[in-house]
């Protein structure tokens, strides 16, 4: 196995910022949907407000385990990084092994909040068939 140097943990900093910006937007989008149902059920009563209401309430929560993982991860490469600094090697390697586990756990989270984003998706087009 090749030596862990500076630059290997350095390259998921582009990457992890990248993916927290676009977990970043997912959440702020959340928020506005959150709003304007918040909106709608207090005018009228709506038939599917708890469906959607428990839809979101997943969403939020997977995004904010997503977004927890992701900052992990660049933490965790800014200490394997350190270690790496200091001379201590092999806690760098251990350290940064453990940030591409965290990585992956996030993205894993994403793939399931897209699915269950699907669902919701599903929900409104069945709404748009019923009223046909």
């Amino acid at each position: 196995m090749e030596e862990l140097t500076l630059t290997t943990p350095s390259l998921l900093f582009s990457a992890v910022s990248l993916i927290m910006l676009a977990y970043t937007n997912r959440f702020l989008a959340y928020a506005s949907l959150v709003r304007s149902l918040k909106k709608e059920v207090q005018n009228s009563e709506l038939p599917m407000a708890e469906a959607q209401i428990a839809n979101l309430r997943e969403r939020l929560y997977l995004t904010r385990t997503m977004q927890i993982l992701g900052i992990s991860s660049l933490l965790l490469c800014v200490f394997s990084m350190f270690m790496i600094y200091v001379g201590w090697s092999q806690a760098g390697v251990y350290s940064f092994a453990v940030a591409l586990l965290l990585l992956i756990l996030s993205l894993g989270f994403s793939i399931r909040e897209i699915l269950i984003s699907v669902k919701a998706l599903e929900i409104h087009l069945s709404n748009l068939e019923q009223k046909k």
